[in-house]
């Protein structure tokens, strides 16, 4: 059905003609109605509403994924996959439906993940990281999204986020529908794949509509054994209150259990270094649970008597798991004052819960030995020695971490129009809680296959909990001059962040050591420790200008000043500093964003262009690194890399020409971005890195499709996109470049309105992911120096999704 995986199409050459040929080429519009420009012309099934999709009547580049576009995605697909589509999104992640949770990066402009914001319906998502925070995949399923929403470099000052630099993602869901009804998707695909949504709506019953919806995912994981679970449920209810008051009861539950995936280094994926099955390239896994009479799996012969002291026991798949557990509740009301005057205020709570396992091997048993033997037994014995209750090892270690936690808080704003003015105050109040420790056990027989002990303690490691309290008020003025044509925005917000740490830190807090070689003792250690955090900042301002050339075109400028949270608060308070002292407090992020623009939505061609400058100082980057004797195991830790810009320039277009009488329309998103370190990292020896290119941000990426519609009850699509070189060395050091590389995308829709019996709407879609079966690495986890750790782009993925209405 599909072009055969020998065709070789990578270069961004190749991908910028075809895209420019769908765009000047090959699409079809309504002819504009005379004296009417406020409608939107471009249509077809698969096009997007144009105001939404280019941000009409924004100060800033605001760009959209709409639900057109999220109803023709591969089903399942996460909610940060989902920003791949959009100008300006560096999007990684791992399997074609991006479910892994460690394997997801988005860079766009200068910032990285968690330096961007994440709203859904309303509720702030909090920090984006998957261990300990509140990733946005986990409260969204495409099915119920109406819009994402993205303010690439500035978000509205009364957004809600203490995370942000500027960007402001908003997921927007459906509301409930008017008539009862039973909306069911079936999708089944490669690696075992099935999925199973029901929605099912009550249709409106005196003042009240409402839905449920349930998703039951399960997959085996693309590379090496294992699999990946998601049983995922959300609930709305609106209610009318009268005139234009009403309310909206929201819930989601999310109960996600996945194998992991090791990140692997650029020799296993280039074959030069094998695993102990001899796996390598894009197939290198954790491997199944082997005997060990398999070579390399004898035992240590410093550790007699135990049967699995061979470190190579942890690179198997079943003690590397990630369970989570989310819910989250949120309650908005709405009441209409007066007209032109409005109040919204949403009440939101999140609970968390959840653990992570990882292996560990048996180590050294000889005192005093550093480095990488520095394992289970030594933590072990130390411990002992310093009268915590612990047992010795049998083997591999089952090593648990727990994290877990209660977010909750409100938002609240008044919007009240006078004339050409309308103004909008408002604040938001969080407390988040959350709770992280950290240890190894025994499993019964010391087997990596054996059922963990967790009554026989062999270390412990963390115990820490961590509160962050926000308060943030904003006040904005929106003035609409000359008919409208002209508007100005103006605002500002304050944000008052506190941040709070109690507990055992790392292993220094459980035991010291003293002495040296075979005389090497432990004791006790420094003990549970609190540190502190405060960041002010009543005035963050906000500018923006609108000039509507005509009802189709639109020129616009903004300036914004963000400050953020420094990412990872806790894993830099984990850090013990010499003789037990606590981390001194960092500076927070502070960033400075301006873009000027023009957008225009015109019969045949809507599309925006923005320019943008961004600058920010006191930049935390996250850096991983593999732990020492831990197989393949990484930890991240954090720190201060100075102050960063990047300038560029983002394009989005779709252009359906009438000659073509519908036939096909096409897209294109084009983004050069800049983004370089402007200072050296301060060290005994200094890290220079002034003036190289931030890890894994791409100067250009160049995404396009083009659609058709040859019958009314046929839509086919196929989509390209351009990522081109990126480094994974904070150095750019020589070697340390990941190449470009282009993948294509395709999916067939039929049926449009087939009813069979009771059943209506029934449609077919088939998804193919990385048609052409491109082979290279794609997500960068990296390094200051030498080289940063990988994850290969998943092969040619097929997905079949049937779905009916009743």
């Amino acid at each position: 059905m599909f072009v055969s995986s020998t065709v070789r199409l990578s270069s961004r050459a190749a991908l910028l003609t075809a895209c420019a040929a769908a765009v000047m080429g090959i699409a079809h519009a309504q002819e504009p109605v005379e004296g009417d420009e406020g409608l939107i012309t471009v249509t077809g099934r698969r096009i997007s509403q144009s105001s939404e999709a280019i941000g009409e009547d924004k100060v800033t580049n605001v760009v959209a994924v709409t639900r057109e576009a999220l109803l023709s995605a591969p089903s399942g697909i996460s909610g940060l996959k989902m920003l791949e589509q959009l100008p300006g999104f560096n999007v990684q992640t791992d399997g074609a439906l991006g479910l892994y949770e460690f394997g997801n990066s988005v860079q766009t402009r200068a910032f990285n993940l968690d330096q961007i914001g994440f709203v859904v319906d309303g509720i702030p998502t909090g920090r984006s990281d998957a261990f300990g925070g509140s990733p946005v995949f986990r409260y969204v399923d495409n099915e119920n999204l109406g819009v994402v929403e993205a303010a690439i470099g500035a978000g509205d000052v009364s957004l809600p986020s203490y995370s942000t630099l500027g960007p402001v993602v908003q997921y927007n869901s459906i509301a409930p529908q008017e008539e009862m009804g039973l909306f069911v998707s079936q999708s089944f695909g490669d690696f075992n794949m099935k999925r199973t949504f029901i929605r099912a709506s009550t249709g409106q019953v005196g003042p009240f509509r409402a839905y449920v919806s349930r998703t039951k995912l399960d997959s085996d994981l693309w590379r090496g054994p294992g699999s990946v679970d998601r049983e995922h449920w959300e609930g709305q209810i609106h209610a009318d209150l009268g005139g234009d008051s009403w309310a909206r009861f929201k819930f989601v539950s999310n109960d996600f259990f996945d194998y992991d995936s090791p990140t692997i280094s650029r020799a296993q994926y280039n074959c030069t270094v094998r695993s102990v099955v001899g796996a390598c390239g894009r197939d290198f896994a954790y491997i199944e649970n082997v005997p060990n009479t398999t070579p390399g799996f004898t035992p240590n012969p410093l550790a007699s008597g135990i049967y699995y002291s061979n470190s190579a026991y942890t690179a198997v798949y079943n003690l590397a798991i990630n369970v989570r557990k989310d819910k989250l509740y949120g309650a908005t009301f709405h009441a209409g004052i007066a007209e032109g005057v409005w109040a919204e205020s949403t009440l939101y709570w999140e609970n968390k819960d959840g653990y992570g396992v990882s292996p560990d091997a048996y180590g050294s048993t000889v005192r005093g030995t550093t480095g990488s033997t520095l394992n289970s037994y030594l933590r072990y014995l130390y411990q002992a020695d310093a009268g915590l209750p612990v047992f010795a090892p049998k083997g591999v270690q089952y090593g648990l971490s727990g994290v877990g936690g209660d977010r909750y808080g409100i938002t609240s704003k008044l919007h009240w129009e006078m004339g050409s003015n309308a103004i909008e105050a408002g604040l938001w109040a969080e407390v988040d809680k959350y709770h992280r420790t950290q240890a190894r056990y025994n499993t019964l027989d010391g087997s990596p296959a054996g059922q963990p002990n967790l009554d026989e303690l062999v270390y412990l490691r963390r115990d820490y909990r961590s509160k962050r309290d926000t308060l943030q008020v904003f006040l904005k003025d929106t003035l609409k001059l000359a008919d409208e044509r002209l508007v100005l925005d103006l605002g500002f917000k304050g944000l008052m962040l506190d941040y709070s740490y109690r507990g055992y830190r790392d292993f220094d807090d459980y035991y010291r050591t003293t002495g040296t070689g075979l005389a090497t003792r432990g004791i006790a250690g420094w003990g549970p420790k609190s540190n502190r955090a405060q960041y002010r900042d009543f005035f963050l301002p906000m500018a923006g200008l609108l000039y509507k050339i005509d009802g189709r075109t639109q020129v616009f400028a903004s300036y914004a000043e963000n400050m953020a949270l420094p990412k990872g608060m806790d894993d830099i308070y984990s850090v013990i500093r010499p003789g037990g002292a606590l981390v001194p407090q960092p500076d927070a992020e502070r960033s400075t964003n301006m873009e000027v623009g023009i957008r225009t939505n015109q019969g045949q061609l809507y599309a925006s262009l923005a320019g943008f400058y961004t600058k920010f100082k006191n930049r935390i980057q996250s850096i991983t690194t593999f732990v020492q004797g831990g197989g393949s195991a990484t930890e991240t830790f954090f720190q201060n890399v100075g102050r960063v810009r990047s300038y560029g320039v983002e394009f989005a277009g779709t252009y359906k020409p009438s000659f073509l009488n519908g036939l096909a329309y096409g897209n294109l998103n084009v983004t050069y971005n800049n983004a370089k370190f402007k200072d050296d990292i301060p060290a005994s020896t200094p890290i220079l890195i002034a003036d190289k290119y931030i890890p894994d941000s791409a100067k250009w990426i160049v995404s396009g499709g083009v659609t058709v519609e040859p019958a009314s009850w046929l839509v086919g699509n196929i989509s390209g996109k351009y990522t081109s070189k990126r480094w994974s060395t904070f150095t750019n050091a020589p070697g340390s470049s990941v190449k470009g590389f282009t993948v294509f995308s395709a999916y067939v829709d039929i049926g449009d309105g087939w009813s069979f019996g009771p059943v209506k709407s029934i449609k077919a879609r088939l998804n193919v992911d990385n048609l052409f079966d491109k082979d290279t690495l794609s997500y960068i986890s990296s390094s200051v120096t030498g080289d940063g750790s990988f994850r290969p782009l998943s092969p040619r993925t097929f997905q079949f999704t049937i779905t009916g209405e009743i």
